[in-house]
């Protein structure tokens, strides 16, 4: 059967997480030069592969892997990668799959289980028809491969998970106390991991949840029910930063220790803000950030 990677290059937030898995396969086979490679997401003890490139037949689309069973089952169950030169030969796995395998002329294969706090979210196989697997089989590009999808994955869960709690707390009017300090929280939690993201991809998909964050806080916090309309400020980023932290009581210490910089470029970045924001104290700031829905 032909592969079913064809997606063509696309930003990885507008991916739905079947396309992200192919985007990791076909990724996955020009990192290394496997010329199978097969994946699928896990969940309860199995992952059944739905992603595959350069198959031959449909045997292993659908199959179910379950942990401890199989090349794949094995590396689930450990948690590392695991590589067979000989996979009919092998006395190292069990040999539940051996029609699905085999039927494909799959001699090499490789097996990498995707870890995403502590679970195995997905298995990626990359598999040769010889004896001899890529050079590129346990590879740095090919573990790269593997961890991005990872990283991916961690972060769609954590805006899912964040999005879905606080839209639960929150009414039309108005944002209880509670949830309003917990969206204020996780508003500078993810600045905070945003400001640490290499990916200019992923950046511009947590800045497009915090700016969503921001203004769901405006709408419900006391700041955003004053008369007077706030003047229209522009902040740099680390600003940005830098109040939200402050505006959960962090002091300067702890404000430097969370976002990687010196006390005394906190102060500096809190000075300028403040300026901009015509605010006395560091208090005021916050309020002023926030009826110009620059913070929650």
């Amino acid at each position: 059967m032909p592969s079913k990677v064809g997606i063509a290059v696309q930003r990885s937030d507008r991916l739905t997480e079947p396309q992200l898995l192919d985007r990791a396969v076909a990724d996955f086979g020009r990192a290394t030069g496997f010329p199978v490679v097969f994946a699928g997401y896990g969940s309860h003890d199995v992952a059944t592969i739905t992603s595959l490139s350069g198959t031959r037949t449909s045997n292993l689309e659908g199959l179910e892997v379950r942990t401890g069973r199989g090349l794949g089952g094995r590396a689930i169950a450990e948690r590392r990668p695991r590589l067979t030169s000989d996979y009919e030969r092998s006395l190292h796995i069990t040999h539940d799959y051996d029609r699905q395998v085999l039927s494909e002329g799959i001699v090499a294969l490789v097996a990498f289980p995707v870890i995403v706090d502590g679970r195995t979210r997905a298995v990626l196989y990359g598999a040769a028809r010889g004896r001899t697997a890529p050079a590129g089989a346990l590879s740095g590009p090919a573990c790269a491969i593997v961890d991005g999808l990872a990283r991916e994955l961690r972060v769609r869960d954590e805006v899912s998970r964040r999005t879905a709690s606080l839209l639960a707390e929150s009414a039309p009017s108005a944002i209880p106390a509670g949830a309003l300090e917990e969206l204020r929280e996780s508003y500078a939690e993810l600045r905070s991991i945003a400001s640490g993201v290499a990916d200019p991809e992923l950046r511009g998909r947590l800045s497009a949840v915090e700016r969503r964050l921001a203004q769901l806080g405006r709408a419900g916090s006391p700041e955003a029910r004053e008369v007077r309309e706030a003047p229209e400020v522009r902040l740099s980023p680390r600003e940005v930063d830098v109040l939200s932290c402050a505006a959960l009581g962090s002091t300067n210490a702890r404000i430097g220790a969370l976002l990687g910089l010196t006390e005394s470029t906190v102060k500096s970045y809190l000075k300028t803000a403040m300026t901009k924001l015509e605010a006395p104290s560091r208090h005021a700031a916050v309020s002023a950030a926030r009826r110009a829905g620059l913070i929650p």
